[in-house]
């Protein structure tokens, strides 16, 4: 009977880890990193080549993911998630489009949903072996042949799983060199970071042997590059160095990043204060504020200024820092700026709304909602802006929007308990058949949504 027990608990666990390979990222708790300036670029860096895939530009976003190993990946719709890890270790904005390229070869390929059969076909070799296991210890078979036949069907399992994998990382690496192709961008970057990964694998001690590639989900790197090579040098577009605005855009998004990612030592150790250029400036100006070093901080927000007066997020990072360091009178116009140049980008036009609020002026209410109120009309998933709207609501005695606002920060903050009970409250206060009465029953099928799953994992 003990031998049984262990032969549930190994099934189990089996099941859990193919499980667990077929969820969606946004089952995972995944860490998002917002920010304008960084999700302007990865829109510019993805729309020629989404184009040139046949989706058109605009359709595929790029969602930055806040870990530091280097990947991407798609996990269902059309959005790319890229890791920071990944920009951090690239060297060119050429590198980024590679990737970009080839996990767009996943969407174009359905490969989300055929990556859930793979996984499901090796699901159901592996619930075989282990119902095999199982009548052998019923039939009296003995411990070693059940654990002898669940072992095989596990194999059997992860091989199938693995070729399958590997298939579909051939298939897009194909696709996207016809992808970059197409849009006119160079295949230099994309062997550029097939060889960083290459790297990485001597490193790691990775066995470049041909046997070995039958244990892995992607092809050995150096493989890849002998496919590519060839293709990427034939294309007429291998010459063509890089787009300078993406690059130097590309940059100082690193930069910035890693200043706000890493620890204010280690971005001055990277970014010593003898470097006067933009994406050395910008480090340090987040390391500072990291820091509580405000005053300097603002000093290299100052002197970006004086280098691109009218840059909204240069406006964007000093409107931050007086905000935060308690000047908030004077973070209102670099905020103000910043929010006109860009139109009104969601983000940023949040954090204006924030600095309003923070005044405790209710004079300032009326632009505060507007503000964000036109934040949440381009960029409804922010809860950040939503819980915002909710505190202006409730300065003016509003309590029925209020809830409204604060059930929708809290359906998208994952608390779908909290958005029911507010949307329902909403609901019974709200004008009978007003657009946000309609929206709090909405919100309410959403929450309940969200419970019922909840429920079923449990």
């Amino acid at each position: 009977m003990r031998m049984i027990k262990s032969l549930l608990a190994r099934l189990f666990a089996i099941l859990a880890v193919f499980a667990m390979l077929a969820q969606p990222a946004s089952a995972q708790g995944i860490s998002i990193l917002r920010d304008a300036e960084t999700e302007a670029l990865l829109q510019d860096m993805i729309d020629p080549l989404s184009d040139a895939a046949g989706l058109g530009e605009g359709a595929v976003e790029v969602v930055l993911v806040n870990e530091n190993s280097i990947n991407a990946f798609v996990a269902g719709g059309q959005r790319v998630y890229i890791h920071s890890g990944l920009i951090n270790a690239a060297d060119s904005a050429l590198e980024v489009q590679g990737v970009l390229a080839h996990e767009l070869g996943h969407i174009t390929g359905g490969h989300i949903n055929r990556y859930s059969e793979g996984a499901g076909n090796a699901t159901r070799i592996t619930l075989l072996s282990a119902l095999l296991a199982a009548a052998a210890a019923f039939a009296g078979g003995g411990g070693e042949a059940a654990m002898g036949i669940m072992a095989a069907g596990q194999q059997a399992a992860m091989g199938s799983f693995l070729a399958f994998s590997r298939t579909q990382e051939a298939s897009a690496d194909a696709a996207g060199a016809q992808y970059l192709s197409d849009a006119g961008i160079s295949g230099r970057g994309s062997l550029d970071f097939f060889a960083k990964l290459q790297n990485y694998e001597f490193r790691r001690g990775i066995s470049q042997a041909q046997e070995r590639e039958y244990s892995r989900t992607h092809p050995l790197s150096g493989n890849r590059i002998s496919r590519l090579e060839a293709i990427y040098q034939a294309d007429p577009a291998w010459d063509r160095p890089v787009d300078p605005d993406i690059q130097e855009r590309f940059e100082r998004v690193k930069a910035k990043l890693f200043g706000f990612l890493s620890t204010p030592e280690r971005t001055l150790q990277f970014f010593p204060e003898y470097m006067e250029g933009v994406p050395a400036r910008y480090a340090r100006a987040y390391a500072f504020h990291k820091d509580a070093r405000m005053d300097e901080a603002l000093r290299e927000t100052e002197a970006l200024l004086v280098m691109e007066p009218s840059n909204p997020y240069f406006l964007e990072l000093q409107g931050q820092i007086l905000l935060e360091s308690g000047r908030v009178a004077q973070a209102l116009p670099p905020l103000r700026e910043a929010t006109r140049l860009t139109g009104s980008t969601p983000l940023i036009a949040t954090l204006l709304g924030h600095a309003l609020i923070a005044t405790e002026d209710p004079a300032n209410l009326d632009e505060a909602e507007a503000v964000l109120r036109a934040a949440i009309g381009r960029d409804r998933e922010n809860p950040f802006a939503w819980y915002q709207l909710g505190v202006v609501y409730g300065q003016r005695g509003d309590t029925p929007r209020a809830r409204l606002a604060s059930a929708e920060q809290q359906i998208l903050s994952g608390n779908p308990q909290g958005a029911l009970v507010n949307a329902s409250a909403a609901e019974q206060s709200l004008p009978t058949g007003t657009p946000d009465w309609i929206r709090a029953q909405d919100v309410q099928l959403q929450a309940r949504a969200q419970l019922e799953r909840l429920a079923e994992r449990n």
